[in-house]
């Protein structure tokens, strides 16, 4: 009987911009809490991954106050996760760190969250989208916003993902 990790299986990605944070002058990077709005924003997001159906089975999450607050909203909001790890390697990462943990995933986790940082989480949604001439991959490539959320699917292995693996289903910036 074949490996149940071997079988090619629709994956889902999520990657999320961190929600709207009070400014970087006022304390330690790590440290910004979300704004008012912003946890009305990460609120928004994840009441969009319910209407979508989307429940992960691991959240990957940057250890930084903001981070970890839009999680706890989007979690609040009815998103449901087998499990969370926190990964500093997720902070200030470019594609290719963020790859590194995406690849750490276990093989038999369907749906994977990640919630990170710009400039790395909108260049990983760039650099693994096939399609790149819809409107929303457009869109992502230009704009990618606190609470920007692009939904990806894959059918490979998370060990295996790279760039142009994974269909764009979807890219949102929810609002509160």
């Amino acid at each position: 009987m074949a490996d149940p990790s071997d079988l090619l299986i629709d994956r889902t990605l999520v990657l999320l911009r961190h929600a709207k944070a009070v400014p970087p002058e006022s304390m330690p990077d790590p440290e910004r809490p979300l704004t008012d709005r912003g946890r009305a924003d990460a609120a928004a997001a994840g009441r969009h991954l319910v209407a979508q159906g989307i429940e992960a089975d691991l959240v990957l999450c940057s250890p930084s106050k903001r981070t970890r607050e839009t999680w706890k909203q989007v979690a609040e909001a009815g998103v449901g996760a087998g499990d969370v790890w926190y990964d500093k390697r997720i902070y200030n990462a470019g594609t290719d760190e963020l790859l590194d943990v995406v690849h750490e995933a276990p093989a038999e986790a369907r749906t994977v969250v990640m919630v990170g940082h710009a400039p790395g989480i909108p260049w990983l949604a760039d650099e693994l989208a096939l399609d790149g001439t819809s409107p929303e991959r457009i869109e992502l490539t230009q704009k990618y916003p606190t609470t920007g959320l692009t939904i990806l699917r894959l059918t490979c292995k998370w060990a295996d993902l790279a760039a142009n693996e994974a269909d764009l289903v979807q890219y949102v910036v929810p609002r509160g």
